[in-house]
């Protein structure tokens, strides 16, 4: 799968700069998410690369191919990107069942595709299943009713899924009725002989036949504009079909599924071109919270077994950080930062990053910064902190002396109802929200509010007076002026 490239690429609308010189390099086999809040650019982000909105100006290269460059005046469709697009909508035809609605746009591509001997092939496929008679009878045996009546429907369907067949090709397997011990020898040699004159027409026509039977000539495989075949077609569906798991419903019209079913179809339908990459702009957004979670681990199944590069576009972070192999986070068209989610979590580049990623959010305290020649000193309402030289990053302001702002992350904060050393802070209980397997806790310190992520259940008493523990090496420090991340957790 192919690397993507975005440079110096701008989006805008007269004086609104939707995505402001953006540069991103989304390496091969990424699961990337575009996170950030509502008309952040993230949309049209998605959109530029896709080919389905025009940028103003910049480069966008897919793998090694240029689809747009301002300064040179390329412009590839949408539809000549190799790419897939999944909606937020399904905009599934309501008219036709999930096998026609996969299959729809697989009908019209038409594209330089190998030259291939379609009848040979499937002969030849043939004929090496009837060596061996009796895996089909198997496979048959087990689509008998309860008066041992061989139901067709139901044998072809597990024909397909047994031997990876098309369903023409499978009804034909059934057709040579195995079930009652016909004999299997004339059939192969038949078979055998539409091979070997494939093969020798094929020949005469200064080609030879490879193991696909694909057309070669000169060492190098024949390739013509031609659309797909219905064999081709049937094989790409039911490929997709298997991977999503919706074999079962390829009869059923859209009204008759469930949501989480309509957006297996969706994914199949984007899935069955085979794209290079797969866009997916919130495609969970209209799903119950069971099932988005259902959903998301499909997703992380289907992006392994796939190979695909998936790009996706959320403002739910938890989507983000579950997802992704990279997080890009997005506010007002620029980018804030572009690292694994973890990274992102812990060593957040600036305060936006840091106040949007999270759930709860990250405390933030004010506080008084003094650079000396050791390191960097913050005096707060928490408390004097000072913090080692090797902690600080180079985005240091120059300044001796400045406003700082001091991230504490809910669940690096401990509470106890007793003093356990002289560092621990005096705090007085807010409110206590018992969460199941954790309990969220609210405290006020110095006019300063923290929400502290205990586990357990764990009950307090408004003004009850608690203490608090503070690990100064998980605590971020940001300048305030620049906003910066200026010294990390560890």
């Amino acid at each position: 799968m192919p690397e993507i490239k975005l440079e110096h690429v701008t989006k805008r609308w007269a004086k609104f700069y939707a995505v402001e010189d953006l540069n991103l390099t989304i390496e091969n086999n990424a699961f990337v998410t575009l996170l950030g809040p509502s008309g952040c650019g993230k949309t049209t982000t998605l959109r530029m690369i896709a080919g389905l909105e025009t940028p103003t100006s910049g480069r966008i290269t897919i793998g090694d191919k240029v689809v747009f460059d301002s300064d040179l005046g390329i412009n590839v469709p949408a539809n000549k990107r190799k790419v897939g697009f999944l909606f937020q909508n399904y905009a599934l035809w309501p008219n036709m069942t999930v096998y026609q609605n996969i299959s729809f746009g697989l009908s019209n591509i038409k594209e330089e595709l190998p030259k291939i001997d379609f009848e040979a092939k499937n002969a030849a496929r043939l004929a090496q299943i009837l060596q061996t008679p009796s895996d089909v009878t198997a496979v048959l045996d087990e689509c008998r009713d309860k008066d041992g009546k061989l139901e067709e429907k139901k044998a072809v369907l597990k024909l397909i899924d047994a031997f990876t067949l098309s369903q023409y090709t499978a009804k034909k397997l059934f057709g040579y009725h195995l079930e009652n011990g016909a004999d299997r020898a004339a059939a192969i040699a038949a078979l055998q002989a539409k091979v070997d004159a494939a093969h020798k027409a094929a020949k005469d026509a200064g080609c030879t036949l490879d193991e696909e039977f694909r057309f070669c000539r000169d060492g190098r495989v024949v390739k013509q504009t031609r659309k797909l075949t219905k064999e081709e077609i049937d094989l790409s569906v039911r490929r997709v079909s298997r991977i999503v798991k919706i074999g079962m419903f390829m009869d059923r019209y859209p009204a008759e599924l469930s949501g989480g079913q309509q957006q297996r179809v969706a994914i199949a339908r984007t899935l069955a071109p085979e794209p290079t990459v797969l866009f997916m702009d919130e495609p969970l957004s209209n799903l119950d919270a069971k099932l988005r979670l259902e959903m998301r681990y499909e997703l992380q199944r289907l992006h392994v077994e796939t190979g695909s590069t998936f790009v996706y576009v959320t403002h739910d972070q938890m989507e983000a950080m579950t997802l992704a192999t990279q997080i890009c986070l997005i506010n007002n068209g620029v980018l804030q930062q572009y690292e694994a989610p973890l990274e992102v979590y812990h060593h957040p580049a600036n305060l936006f990053v840091a106040d949007f990623v999270g759930n709860p959010s990250i405390n933030f305290a004010d506080g008084k910064a003094e650079v000396g020649p050791d390191g960097m000193t913050v005096t707060s309402p928490l408390g004097k902190m000072v913090f080692p030289k090797k902690d600080l990053t180079d985005m240091l302001p120059k300044e001796k002396s400045f406003d700082a702002v001091l991230g504490i992350r809910p669940e690096q904060l401990s509470i106890n109802t007793t003093r356990q050393s002289p560092s621990d802070i005096e705090a007085h209980i807010y409110t206590s929200m018992p969460a199941g397997s954790e309990t969220l806790v609210t405290v006020k310190v110095g006019g300063v509010s923290l929400v502290i992520k205990a586990l357990g259940i764990t009950h307090y008493n408004p003004d009850q007076i608690v203490y608090l523990s503070i690990d100064l090496n998980k605590i971020n420090v940001f300048d305030k002026k620049s906003t910066n991340l200026i010294k990390y957790s560890v």
